[in-house]
């Protein structure tokens, strides 16, 4: 396994399960749940990792002293970190964070429950001289790269790209044969398309939410799906929090990635679908009313919406 990722201390969470010459998988284990990481050699000081997480959150205890850039793709779920010891940042589906893992260790979470996405890493001096190697006189240098989109020790975001989509979207499904070469010419596409891109409209620095406005919208998160037979207003919501109206909708959304009426609804389904599936003595005009419907006509309507089945054909589905 590549050498360079070995000197990358991952936590005392983080376990190696598997290794050979140009791969190794590790696990991350958290009482909320368990990732897996699964990370290739591409080039000497490059690798590529597959994350695919489910769990709340975790410790990283994440810590190296190398010249790191690394470039993350979320392809689904979300990430909360902290950036500061009052502050968080988000990732979400479809963004590319281009960082150098300054600030890379301490709590992390997930607010789906759910991550998955690509990384990719550089140790810079190794890489610079690996790459060259290979493509004599490739016009990427990584150390320019690093001072475009790092100057300041903060990561920069890249939102809904469509080259970034073409270009992370092949490498969620390719061929093993083919792995090997198909990594290098990847890293090379994608090194000379954030060279080639203008910062300017196309990547922006995420603000930061502070840690006790996110506690707020936990515990707001917290109250509406206690009791899903109860709703509240906005004005409820802001009053009983002590949060004004623009920064709840505002960090609510970057929280759990849709507006608050959006999310309860997909939850509420998402309840009923579960319920549906494993307690068959329930009627559905039962489970409309425990996930806050009167109307069973209206739940169906709804459910139908968003799980593209009624209630009933979703049940039967599981037969």
């Amino acid at each position: 396994m590549e050498e360079v990722f070995r000197q990358i201390d991952c936590g005392p969470n983080v376990q190696k399960m598997i290794e050979s010459d140009d791969c190794s998988i590790m696990r991350l284990s958290d009482n909320t749940g368990e990732g897996q990481m699964t990370v290739y050699h591409v080039f000497p000081g490059v690798f590529l990792m597959y994350n695919d997480y489910h769990m709340k959150g975790c410790v990283s205890g994440f810590h190296t002293d190398m010249d790191l850039l690394c470039i993350d793709h979320c392809r689904e779920g979300r990430i909360e970190q902290e950036v500061s010891p009052d502050a968080y940042s988000y990732l979400e589906a479809g963004d590319l964070r281009v960082d150098c893992r300054v600030s890379h260790n301490g709590q992390v979470s997930f607010p789906l429950c759910h991550y998955h996405g690509i990384t990719i890493g550089f140790h810079i001096r190794t890489a610079e001289k690996a790459i060259q190697s290979c493509m004599n006189g490739f016009s990427v240098n990584l150390y320019d790269l690093r001072k475009k989109y790092c100057s300041n020790a903060k990561p920069f975001v890249i939102p809904g790209e469509p080259a970034v989509e073409h270009i992370f979207s092949e490498l969620y499904n390719v061929p093993m044969k083919i792995k090997k070469d198909y990594f290098k010419v990847k890293v090379l596409e994608l090194l000379l398309y954030l060279d080639a891109l203008e910062l300017n409209g196309h990547t922006e620095e995420r603000p930061y939410f502070y840690k006790s406005q996110v506690e707020k919208i936990k515990a707001i998160q917290a109250l509406l799906t206690k009791d899903l037979t109860r709703s509240y207003t906005l004005e409820e919501l802001s009053s009983q929090f002590d949060i004004s109206l623009t920064p709840l909708k505002k960090c609510f959304k970057t929280v759990y990635g849709s507006p608050i009426f959006t999310y309860m609804r997909i939850y509420r389904m998402n309840y009923a679908a579960s319920l549906l599936k494993s307690d068959r003595n329930l009627k559905v005009s039962e489970i409309a009313g425990m996930v806050g419907y009167d109307s069973p006509s209206k739940f169906s309507t709804a459910f139908h919406q968003i799980m593209g089945k009624t209630p009933l054909d979703y049940r039967k589905s599981f037969i």
